[in-house]
């Protein structure tokens, strides 16, 4: 096995399909399907269904407002939200006998880190207009826009290679421990697994919100100063 990546199953043309897609696929076949219960329980019984939905989206949502404003929570919102549930659910995956998480697959988490990447610059460039985003890479001085542009690389690939690092890591020591115990220590493993995929889930999606909110800062200045 690649422990840099997935072994393809088959292929489409010249498309490489892996398990990783293939598990992936299923995630998001999982959370189309949870979508549609709620939506439907919102319909039928909208007091249990409807206290589910305002407690997840509550939570994440008063994640969100510690680092941005009411105005710009509103905005990130179904982006940050749909990575944090997608994440938690992508990480369990590993529990499943026989199925690896997406998550501790490099080119899945790589994906993962381009996506926020761009959407860093996407709610940057659509708050504060494409000539002053870019403005900021030149202060204070235009001598460090090249330190700006290497540390936009580098935190994207640390953000990939952390949560495949991780994710990896528990699944190989989740293995080992299991083959040296057998059954004595299920228990502990399983709580362990849970926790780490929590975790992770949560510090990837806080460290996409802090970029968010850093593409968004100068629009925030710009307003602090007009309101003083």
């Amino acid at each position: 096995m690649n422990p840099l990546g997935a072994e393809s199953l088959f292929y489409l043309g010249p498309l490489a399909i892996s398990g990783t897609v293939i598990t992936t696929w299923g995630v998001m076949l999982v959370l189309w399907l949870l979508s549609m219960v709620l939506l439907r329980g919102l319909q039928l019984q909208p007091g249990g269904w409807q206290t589910t939905a305002e407690g997840i989206i509550g939570v994440i949502e008063s994640a969100i407002n510690q680092v941005l404003s009411a105005e710009q929570t509103r905005e990130v919102l179904p982006f940050v939200a749909t990575l944090w549930i997608y994440l938690v659910l992508a990480n369990l995956v590993g529990l499943i006998p026989g199925l690896h998480s997406p998550t501790g697959d490099l080119s899945a988490t790589s994906a993962l880190a381009l996506l926020v990447f761009l959407s860093v610059h996407w709610f940057g460039i659509r708050a504060n207009g494409l000539r002053k985003y870019l403005h900021h890479y030149l202060k204070p001085t235009p001598l460090l826009l090249p330190f700006h542009l290497i540390s936009e690389i580098t935190r994207t690939v640390a953000l990939a290679v952390r949560l495949f690092g991780n994710i990896l890591s528990l699944e190989m020591a989740a293995l080992l421990i299991l083959w040296v115990a057998g059954l004595l220590a299920p228990v502990p493993i399983l709580m362990l697994h849970i926790i780490e995929a929590l975790v992770q889930a949560y510090i990837f999606g806080m460290l996409a919100l802090i970029y968010i909110a850093g593409g968004l800062q100068s629009q925030q200045l710009r307003q602090e100063k007009e309101a003083q």
